[in-house]
């Protein structure tokens, strides 16, 4: 079964910036291949992405191509740096973009993301993965995504230094291992839910 991944990278860094968020997102998408899932990535803060939340905002509006690509893929997973102890404000957007899909059902009353697997990346200098996955995995589920068991991939720095993920001279195995477990989860997931359909909504 051939399954795709994109990655929603939430760096405030725009291109060609070297960026921590995007090296442990890749590393994701690295280990998701290992169990045969494509993958691409978008780095936001390159888009104008307008604010709101709607499905498209209008003139100039770059989310709608963004969310194109998100349809067409089984995981999404969104990677977002630790900034004040909270996720990016380009994440903040694309949690505020994805509120639209609560109006978006299928025949059978099912939201349009039911069957589609959500993961977490957060990487930063200073304490925050949990706060910050937490935020994001209720959010995520909250318009229609499903979680897996592992869903979240971080790492933290000491607080109060200036060492950067992308500055390290290897990879943590501590980080490497949930990396590993993160992808695992993933695709045995998305591979249940899409050949598994959630049942039609009671409210239909």
């Amino acid at each position: 079964m051939s399954l795709s991944a994109l990655v929603l990278n939430c760096t405030l860094n725009p291109s060609p910036a070297a960026s921590s968020t995007e090296l442990l997102a890749q590393q994701v998408l690295d280990a998701l291949a290992e169990h045969h899932v494509t993958g691409s990535m978008v780095r936001v803060v390159d888009h104008d992405v307008l604010p709101g939340v709607q499905l498209d905002m209008g003139a100039g509006d770059a989310w709608p191509g963004i969310r194109e690509q998100l349809m067409a893929s089984d995981i999404l997973v969104l990677a977002t740096p630790t900034w004040m102890g909270q996720h990016s404000s380009v994440c903040q957007r694309v949690l505020e973009r994805l509120d639209a899909e609560l109006s978006e059902k299928d025949e059978r009353g099912r939201l349009r993301t039911y069957g589609k697997v959500a993961v977490v990346v957060v990487v930063g200098n200073e304490d925050g993965a949990h706060h910050i996955s937490a935020i994001a995995f209720q959010s995520l589920n909250d318009v229609g995504f499903t979680i897996p068991a592992g869903g979240v991939t971080y790492w933290n720095g000491e607080a109060m230094h200036g060492t950067d993920y992308k500055d390290l001279p290897e990879t943590p195995e501590a980080v490497a291992s949930t990396t590993r477990t993160l992808a695992a989860n993933a695709a045995h997931l998305a591979q249940l839910l899409n050949g598994n359909a959630y049942p039609p909504s009671s409210t239909q």
